[in-house]
């Protein structure tokens, strides 16, 4: 017993040392957000305060300091988050996370994204180069003063920061660009569809934009046919049957290797744009109640924890701007200095073009040109594999740039690489992109003409840019580069291209001064990633654009209204009412059904406007239907592989649309489209009831349509993901103003809110101390941190905090000392 008793005792006590090691390593982990800190290569001191809004304010002696100090800051707050994103646009992400992430590291060594960033640097003015290298000093600064505990991450996957260099700033502006200005992906579905379906019928599930014929009227399943591009004994699987929900696929990212998480899916999402969108409008004085424009922005990203933003105010001689940062960049990239205020939206021309490359027969490494036969340029490449032997491959490159189908393993099951190859042109690899120059300038400005000549030099990703400033000016003005295709190009980019024929090469570029501009003149400008150019504009910009949806609510709501207020813009920001259910919804109305729940169903669909309440059971009862829809009348006549790749990239909402309105008897056969419908209904109602109970009042959109920011890479690692994914109710849909695009081919949690607005800011340029700014996580990126998650109920309930140059009072300070 007395030995029993000490070991009891030892136990204890070493429970205890634990416990307290524990304190004292979370303690330590936790960015120090008061007292002094010493950090080598800063010049000047440098106040570092943060206010009850949680805004962090960086005042410098010197421009230099100001971008070191927001090094430290983002290497502080979001130590992880840098490491990731340096670890993906490296492709050394197989080195940490295993086999799991090895075809995106592929993907990314393909594009050469810091190969890309090194041709960019070179061509930068020495004061970018200054400031950038400075960004990246404060970085690495923070690492090497060991003031600071490494997240948790670090030790749960053993390994330590990378060496941030400022060619990984330019590499993450591309990035962004990968995320927002790619149809890549949807080239290459089309050329996946033209293998079943003739032109006709591929145009009506790929549709084009609303109201406008097919961009290009070539047959394109003839064009590819008598090419012979397919495989032929390419796999035809689940012809005539519909695809069960959850059933799976290329992009099902909720089955894929926890490790993986976002990383992998996006060596399957790359080059896909459809549901990624955001809202910005900016309304003249002479619509609003001060008399002084108004300005409001919400930019729609993939979510994530921590959050893609910082809030942070910069502060030097000749700058002093506020708004949010992107970790990995050294400016406010959406804000406001003291004058003038901007917001983005995604403007999505086609900035990316693939070709079929076609192998020379006789000699493999040779590929077919306008003047003969050439050889490909390559490299070799190497990826360190945790647990596994070193991967090495070789990355070809043709006149048009990198051969994805060496990285896309989808390219193998679709095209016969014998004989052909797909290569890409895309813009954002140029060498002379300068985004981040554009980002660094605009930060100085105090008026819209200032941002416009700022701007002049922004590459990619196009953006609409809405601008406001304190004397009353409004703008609107589409900022990127986009390229100009030869007039006998019939095919302008919508499918791949013959890579041997000239004129299906760029020709130029669109000056800046002929890209998309108002200036207001109807009182308000706004912008929702649809077609932006006005009847007669004579350049061809692309026709991917987002269906109309959000765009047609809120200059509905906007002109509605005589003279705004920045409340009302906090109301259309949040306003969940969804045009796209409403057109469908007669259908769903009409449908008749025996299933034992549906009098239950119809009864709660009654009096539904397609409002998409949080609390609300009919939003989830139509969007299952629409989901099993779609699967019934798509998957039998596309291929059960097809629409697997496919769906959950693209929605096919206008496609449903159309055919049942049509009453399109060949999308719809076997059966009637009526039978369809009922159909539909029944899987939807038997699916609900297997995962929400047989009561309807206990159903709720809400709990089914979470917003999940998902932590890279722990997202769905047990109770990992409990611990580091941020979730929380919303209502909303893909195509409500605010938005929550969900992946219905996800098996668990399909409904889930992974799309939505990154952030929010509203401006009042009758007083710019009004602004206000919300996003769904919090400042910080460390877990355990109170501040990782605490603006997220905020931001689900369109509630906003203050972001002003001038707080008053501050809840923190520190200093930076050399």
């Amino acid at each position: 017993m007395v030995w029993f008793k000490r070991l009891m005792w030892a136990l204890v006590a070493l429970l205890v040392l634990l416990a307290l090691g524990l304190g004292w390593y979370v303690q330590r982990s936790l960015p120090r957000l008061d007292g002094a800190m010493t950090l080598a290569g800063l010049k000047a001191p440098v106040q570092v305060r943060r206010d009850a809004a949680d805004v962090t304010h960086l005042s410098a002696t010197s421009l230099r300091d100001a971008a070191f100090a927001l090094g430290v800051v983002h290497a502080q707050e979001r130590g992880w988050q840098l490491e990731f994103n340096r670890r993906v646009m490296e492709g050394t992400l197989s080195e940490v996370l295993g086999e799991p992430t090895l075809e995106t590291d592929k993907l990314i060594r393909t594009l050469g994204i810091l190969r890309a960033a090194q041709r960019q640097w070179d061509g930068l003015p020495p004061d970018a180069q200054a400031l950038l290298q400075a960004y990246a000093d404060g970085i690495n600064a923070l690492h090497a003063s060991n003031q600071q505990a490494l997240p948790p991450e670090f030790h749960i996957l053993r390994t330590q920061p990378g060496l941030w260099k400022p060619q990984h700033s330019l590499g993450w502006a591309i990035m962004m660009a990968l995320d927002l200005g790619g149809n890549w992906g949807t080239e290459f579905a089309r050329l996946q569809a033209a293998r079943v379906l003739d032109t006709q019928r591929l145009w009506e599930l790929h549709t084009p934009y609303p109201g406008e014929a097919p961009a290009s009227a070539t047959d394109l399943s003839r064009l590819y046919r008598e090419l012979g591009v397919y495989l032929p004994d390419a796999i035809k699987t689940g012809a005539g049957q519909p695809i069960p929900a959850g059933a799976g696929g290329t992009f099902d990212a909720e089955n894929r290797l926890a490790s993986a998480g976002w990383a992998e899916t996006l060596s399957d999402a790359a080059g896909h744009t459809e549901g990624k969108g955001s809202n910005n409008w900016v309304i003249a004085g002479s619509r609003t109640a001060s008399g002084k424009p108004l300005l409001a922005n919400d930019p729609h990203l993939g979510l994530s924890a921590p959050a893609i933003w910082y809030f942070a105010r910069l502060q030097a001689p000749g700058l002093d701007v506020i708004g949010a940062t992107l970790p990995g960049l050294p400016f406010v990239v959406l804000g406001r200095t003291a004058r003038v205020a901007w917001g983005f939206t995604n403007t999505g021309p086609d900035v990316q073009d693939l070709y079929l490359e076609q192998i020379n027969p006789a000699n493999p490494a040779e590929y077919r040109t306008p003047t003969g036969w050439a050889a490909f340029a390559s490299r070799a490449e190497v990826i360190k594999v945790k647990g596994k032997p070193d991967v090495a491959f070789t990355v070809r490159e043709t006149r048009h740039g990198p051969v994805l189908s060496d990285a896309q393993a989808v390219h193998g099951r679709t095209l016969d690489l014998k004989k052909y190859v797909l290569s890409l042109r895309w813009s954002a690899l140029d060498a002379d992109n300068q985004t981040v120059l554009a980002g660094l300038r605009a930060n100085h400005a105090n008026s819209v003409g200032e941002l416009l000549q700022a701007w002049s030099t922004y590459h990619s990703p196009m953006q609409n840019v809405v601008m406001a400033d304190v004397d009353g000016r409004i703008a609107y003005k589409a900022v990127g580069k986009v390229p100009l295709r030869h007039p006998a190009n019939d095919l302008r980019g919508v499918a791949p291209s013959p890579g041997w024929d000239a004129k299906y090469d760029w020709t130029g570029w669109l000056p800046y001064d002929q890209t998309p501009q108002d200036d207001g003149g109807k009182g308000w400008v706004s912008t929702a990633n649809q077609r932006i150019t006005a009847p007669g504009y004579p350049h061809f910009l692309g026709q991917d654009w987002a269906v109309p949806y959000r765009f047609d609510r809120i200059e509905t709501l906007l002109a509605a209204t005589p003279k705004h207020t920045l409340a009302g813009q906090a109301v259309i920001q949040g306003d969940l009412l969804s045009l796209a259910t409403q057109r469908l919804l007669p259908v769903l109305r009409k449908t008749t059904s025996t299933h034992v729940l549906a009098p239950a169903a119809q009864a709660v669909l009654k009096d539904f406007d397609g409002t998409m309440s949080a609390a609300s059971a009919a939003p989830l009862i139509f969007a299952a239907w629409a989901d099993e829809l779609a699967r019934g009348l798509i998957a039998p006549k596309l291929g059960g592989s097809r629409f697997n790749a496919q769906y959950g990239k693209r929605h096919f909402r206008v496609a449903v649309e159309g055919i049942m309105e049509r009453n399109d008897t060949w999308w719809c056969a076997p059966r009637t489209c009526a039978q369809q419908s009922t159909e539909a209904l029944d899987r939807a109602l038997t699916r609900l009831r297997g995962q929400y109970g047989p009561e309807l009042s206990e159903w709720q959109w809400g709990r089914a349509h979470f917003a999940a920011s998902a932590h890279r890479p722990f997202s769905n690692v047990g109770p990992l993901a409990r611990l580091f994914d941020v979730n929380v109710p919303t209502g909303g849909d893909t195509f409500t103003v605010n938005v929550g695009q969900y992946w219905p081919n996800v098996e668990r949690s399909p409904y889930a809110n992974r799309h939505a607005a990154s952030l929010r800011t509203l401006f009042d340029l009758s007083d710019l101390e009004k602004s206000q700014f919300i996003y769904q996580t919090g400042q910080s990126g460390v877990v355990f941190s109170s501040r990782y998650r605490d603006m997220r109920d905020q931001w689900a309930g369109v509630q906003y905090r203050a972001l002003q140059l001038n707080p008053g009072t501050f809840t923190h300070s520190m200093q930076f000392n050399p």
